[in-house]
């Protein structure tokens, strides 16, 4: 029902309910008391939606603690800056690090200790953005560095064109490019439309 329908117990009269000619009169208590009745009714019912989808949430949640020292990877977010036609290969998240944390920030954020590269950057993170690396001497971790914006996104580069194929549609062909980009591989190669390469990347057809 309507805020007006639960607090007063009619509907508005608006042009939806011309059809209500007379107006129910409620006097003193029984006003007081279905009001009364009706909030409670809605007080419950958001309850038991707020409870439904906290059980939702809590399946996918994980309690993440850390301590001074550890080693953490760190997320960040990958912006093309293309409007992608398709999707293909499996797109996951990426991280990059390990950082050491030399800070506990209250009880879900940290500091981390980052390179020079990276001092534009606040050094403060949620625990949401953090992974817990295990150091094993037979580890050998090779990333390449990249440049991270103030809110932790990079933007991608293409590489190379790997292929390339018209989509008909009903009334019209658009011209696709199957793009290499650098930070990712030859599966996770992605399908753009050419005209927007072109006018976003020229050197790439050259």
């Amino acid at each position: 029902m309507a805020p007006y329908e639960a607090l007063y117990g009619r509907k508005c009269r608006s042009p939806v309910h011309w059809d209500e000619v007379g107006e129910r009169t409620l006097l003193g208590p029984d006003m007081v008391r279905e009001m009364t009745e009706a909030v409670t009714q809605i007080r419950q019912r958001m309850g038991t939606a707020q409870s439904r989808q906290k059980s939702y949430s809590d399946q996918r949640r994980r309690m993440l603690e850390f301590s001074e020292g550890d080693q953490v990877f760190l997320k960040v977010a990958l912006m093309k800056g293309v409007m992608r036609f398709g999707k293909k290969g499996k797109l996951s998240p990426r991280y990059i690090g390990p950082f050491r944390i030399t800070e506990r920030i209250g009880d879900v954020a940290y500091r981390l200790d980052l390179p020079a590269s990276m001092s534009r950057i606040h050094g403060v993170f949620h625990v949401s953005m953090l992974r817990k690396y295990v150091a094993n001497p037979s580890h050998i971790l090779k990333y390449e560095l990249v440049e991270l914006k103030a809110n932790m996104s990079y933007e991608e580069v293409p590489v190379e064109i790997l292929l390339r194929e018209v989509k008909k549609l009903r009334n019209k062909k658009i011209a696709l490019v199957k793009v290499l980009w650098r930070n990712q591989s030859v599966e996770e190669a992605t399908w753009e439309r050419e005209d927007e390469m072109r006018a976003k990347y020229p050197d790439l057809f050259r």
